[in-house]
């Protein structure tokens, strides 16, 4: 039958209104990917302006002409400047004068070091973060997150940084300027300790002092177990500083990073800082480190330290133990990026893990949090248990406690256990005797390698160094640790050969890793989850369920184990 005129037409009314709908909705479309577009283009704008970082203008740049010399193989020098690897493998560098000249200077002697330091950091941001766009997303976000930076480092340290910075590698410039590169690389341990919360890294510090040291002098020791893969922690450089302005001091640091985290001044004033619980901050404040740098330079005793710590904006917590050869004591200044405490315990030692202790911060319930969490009150225990049943401490007996591998009641925990002092992760150890302006640092691996130690009175005499040679007084080295001889080290070695394996995805025999490591909780919650990927779930339910019989360092880590066993219950 065919259609009327009237048919026709409705027809085709139907089909142009048809089409002026989709039209309207292509163009509704159109419109808001053009506003997303837009919004994401004036975001990347913004990113790119904010995560820019202007450079310092020193007043006089004539550094940059000077060139280091070789007198020796390994031996730099410019003029009373100096740098050399000595024979117990660690890097030595003494540097004197204006902030920018001994930044220049730092990264004259030191380049090849803070060459590699950036290449192994970055390294190991690739494996942790292998996604390219992530990467990429990651850049703008520290630069976002950094950027008010600047603002809150002192113009001295923006021009030792610059200075540092003339030495650093162009094949990052994707990711920022030498110098903003340089300057963000301090504020490093401040975001991951803030965005992850899980890297509270574990360190342990403790002193004694009158009747609790055998001839009465105070003794300072720590752990900085902080981890960032096993090439890091190789160029360690002791530090000898002698600035224009404020102390001399030393501390142990690595390439192109002029930050504190252990380190004493020629007043006998220690500074060693212990991450705490935070909350996830709005943007940059002072990198811990530059703060404790700043004490170490400016203060001589307890209370200069506090004022210096006060006035300082911080976007992570933290304790700072310091240790005062002028007040005979220490005493530790907690920090939050909204308040300050300085902690006193009133007796002749003191002990500092990674959770607060004074009344004001101890009562926090992110503090409370922490104790009830964290492997940080079972060390603080394990610590006060040592110091009880060790008599009087000597130098020797600190190194022993840094070396403790061991869990309450000297239980066997496993090797690498949270828990324990020793986690055989540090990336050194390191002991003070104030008075005396003594110091004994680490050598690999971790702390088991002998201590090394050196009098600041001898180093800072030297006035300059011509000839290669050691400064270090071998004839107080102390020995290490006979551990390294022993079957138990190899096998924690071929443990650690397991985790790197399972890590990059390869096949393991789990009995053989279990074998390797057997009272550590964590050998078998690999060996689960290896098992779980394998969707061999009865398996990994029984590792799982042994590792709930071991000691386990977290209340997170607990609860991980706990729901794995769920899920194979589940497919079970």
């Amino acid at each position: 039958m065919e259609k009327t005129f009237s048919e026709i037409s409705i027809s085709e009314k139907n089909t142009e209104g048809k089409e002026t709908r989709i039209k309207r909705s292509v163009k509704i479309f159109l419109y808001i990917l053009s506003g997303f577009l837009s919004a994401f283009l004036i975001l990347f704008i913004y990113l790119v302006v904010v995560s820019h970082v202007n450079s310092p203008k020193p007043t006089d740049t004539s550094s940059l002409q000077w060139q280091r010399n070789e007198p020796s193989s390994g031996f730099y020098t410019l003029k009373n400047n100096w740098f050399r690897k000595s024979n117990s493998g660690l890097y030595e560098l003494y540097v004197e004068g204006s902030p920018y000249e001994r930044g220049v200077v730092n990264g004259k002697l030191s380049k090849e070091l803070i060459v590699k330091q950036e290449d192994y950091f970055n390294d190991q941001i690739n494996k942790m973060i292998p996604s390219k766009f992530y990467l990429h997303f990651l850049k703008y976000f520290v630069g976002w997150f950094n950027r008010d930076l600047d603002k809150h480092v002192t113009e001295e340290y923006k021009e030792e940084i610059y200075g540092i910075s003339n030495s650093a590698s162009d094949k990052y410039s994707y990711i920022g300027t030498n110098y903003q590169r340089i300057l963000n690389y301090h504020a490093a341990h401040d975001i991951g300790h803030a965005l992850q919360n899980l890297a509270l890294v574990g360190c342990t510090s403790f002193g004694t002092w009158g009747e609790k040291s055998a001839d009465s002098t105070m003794i300072i020791g720590r752990n900085f177990d902080f981890y960032v893969g096993d090439n890091f922690a190789q160029n360690k450089i002791i530090a000898f500083v002698n600035p224009s302005q404020g102390y001399k001091f030393m501390s142990v640091t690595w390439g192109g990073f002029i930050g504190v985290v252990s380190g004493m001044n020629e007043k006998g004033l220690t500074v060693t800082i212990n991450a705490a619980k935070s909350d996830i901050p709005s943007g940059s404040a002072t990198p811990v480190s530059l703060v404790a740098r700043e004490i170490l330079q400016y203060a001589k005793n307890i209370n200069e330290a506090f004022e210096i710590a006060k006035k300082r904006k911080m976007f992570v917590s933290e304790s700072f133990l310091v240790g005062s050869a002028e007040d005979s004591k220490a005493a530790i200044i907690e920090k939050t990026p909204d308040s300050v405490e300085l902690y006193d315990p009133n007796k002749n030692y003191i002990i500092c893990a990674n959770h607060f202790q004074s009344k004001g911060l101890g009562n926090s319930t992110s503090n409370i949090d922490q104790v009830n969490e964290s492997a940080s009150a079972y060390r603080f225990k394990r610590l006060t248990e040592l110091l009880d049943s060790n008599g009087k401490n000597t130098v020797q007996k600190t190194v022993n406690i840094l070396r403790d591998r061991r869990g309450l009641h000297n239980e066997d925990i496993g090797l690498g256990n949270e828990k324990a002092l020793d986690q055989l992760i540090g990336h050194h150890s390191i002991v003070f005797e104030p008075k005396k302006l003594m110091v004994w640092v680490s050598t690999s691996p971790w702390q088991l390698g002998k201590f090394v130690c050196y009098d600041l009175k001898k180093v800072f005499s030297l006035a300059g160094m011509k000839q290669d040679q050691e400064i270090a007084d071998t004839s107080l080295d102390i020995a290490a640790d006979s551990f390294l001889l022993t079957s138990q080290f190899r096998n924690f070695e071929k443990f650690r050969e397991y985790k790197k394996i399972l890590a990059d995805g390869g096949d393991v025999n789990t009995d053989s890793l279990i074998a390797t490591n057997p009272e550590f909780y964590h050998s078998y919650v690999l060996a689960g989850d290896y098992q779980y990927k394998q969707k061999k779930y009865g398996e990994a339910k029984k590792y799982y369920e042994q590792a709930l019989t071991k000691v386990i360092a977290t209340k997170k880590e607990e609860e991980y184990i706990r729901k794995q066993i769920g899920k194979c219950e589940k497919r079970l």
